[in-house]
């Protein structure tokens, strides 16, 4: 009986020691108080903050303005105050010794498929064709589908305007909303703020109630992983991203559109027009199919190629027979404005009548908001 006792002894005694050196369990890390960020002031000055005690440098990355350097305090929070903003929605980004952030104390995003950011509101006046109003409001549907044309899976989103009945007899005039390089299918209506714009502007009698479609912008998801400037990089593949995708829209989105809405499908009421990539896109496919759309919209073309004769090569002055509008439009500071204007310079060589627009603003959502709120009241009149 002993020698037992002294067995079970010893074979418990490695498991004995094993037992006692285990480290004890670590304590989490304590949790630090929010900051607050952003913070709006009275006179549309913004205050944002951004905890980081080991980061040697931060700057604030904004919409419409340089890179500014915040300055630390002694709680390793750093900050920074701008001067007045124009109200309006601008996103930004941390950029702490290099690391891009976006503001974890902030929950409204700009989403993006390379660079997600966040986003500030500066209230404006009820005016102001973006701001939230007490009018009646349309509805945002989306869609899925597989596409045979790109071989993915793929969404797409209908605004229907207030009032709008699936079961009634009326039909509605169509736009196409293209969003630009990097955006996904939700841009026009999660920081382009689209459906809010209709709202306000058919409330006001300044806008014929219409569907708008936006679709996922891409012919070749491949374009995305290729990066910004993929249309000099990679010439071919971004032209396989616009062809593919002017064929999705003609075979796949818009025969979806006109099966499950009551859209009218006489060409002088369908209207396309987008931001950037999908300004380029907009051009490419409105006006080598003019048998489709009568309107055409640009806002701040990106990726033009600079053989324009080649980009539209049936385009003579003979379309101005069909074209009811033709609207080119970029911001003064953006460094796309020069090829804005070649094309601009090139269509009046070929005797083509378009209305060509310069407003103040960059390469930015404030500048396309407003291009959709001064184009939108010129459409299917």
């Amino acid at each position: 009986m002993n020698r037992l006792i002294v067995l079970s002894w010893l074979l418990s005694f490695p498991f004995a020691l094993l037992a006692q050196s285990q480290p004890a369990p670590a304590k989490p890390p304590q949790v630090l108080p929010q900051v607050t960020s952003p913070e709006v002031h009275a006179d549309r000055s913004v205050t944002f903050r951004f905890r980081a005690p080991r980061a040697e440098q931060v700057w604030l990355e904004l919409d419409g303005a340089p890179p500014q350097a915040m300055q630390k305090g002694d709680d390793g929070v750093w900050s920074i105050t701008t001067a007045p903003l124009e109200p309006d929605f601008y996103g930004y980004t941390f950029l702490a010794d290099g690391v891009r952030s976006i503001d974890p104390a902030n929950s409204l995003l700009k989403p993006n498929l390379i660079i997600t950011a966040s986003q500030v509101h500066v209230p404006g006046p009820p005016s102001l064709p973006w701001e939230w109003n007490d009018v009646p409001h349309g509805e945002v549907h989306r869609h899925f589908y597989a596409s045979a044309v790109t071989g993915d899976r793929r969404d797409f989103y209908v605004y229907t305007p207030p009032g709008y009945d699936f079961r009634a007899e009326q039909t509605y005039p169509v736009l196409y909303l293209l969003h630009g390089f990097s955006d996904d299918a939700t841009g026009w209506v999660s920081v382009g703020r689209a459906n809010v714009i209709f709202d306000n502007l058919i409330a006001a009698g300044k806008v014929k109630p219409m569907i708008v479609v936006m679709p996922l912008g891409y012919g070749a998801m491949e374009a995305l992983k290729a990066g910004f400037g993929v249309a000099d990089s990679n010439p071919p593949l971004w032209r396989m991203n616009l062809e593919k995708f002017t064929e999705a829209l003609l075979s796949e989105v818009i025969p979806q559109v006109e099966k499950a809405y009551r859209a009218t499908k006489d060409r002088n009421a369908h209207a396309v027009a987008g931001l950037s990539m999908g300004g380029t896109e907009s051009l490419r496919t409105g006006l080598n199919h003019l048998d489709q759309f009568a309107w055409i919209g640009a806002f701040s073309s990106g990726g033009l190629d600079k053989n324009f004769d080649a980009m539209f090569p049936r385009l003579d002055a003979r379309a101005n027979a069909q074209l009811r509008l033709l609207w080119i439009s970029c911001g003064t500071e953006d460094r796309l404005i020069t090829r804005n204007r070649e094309l601009r310079e090139w269509l009046k060589s070929k005797g083509i009548q378009h209305t060509g627009i310069e407003v103040p603003g960059a390469h930015t959502w404030m500048v396309w908001r407003r291009n959709l709120a001064d184009f939108a009241p010129l459409l299917f009149r």
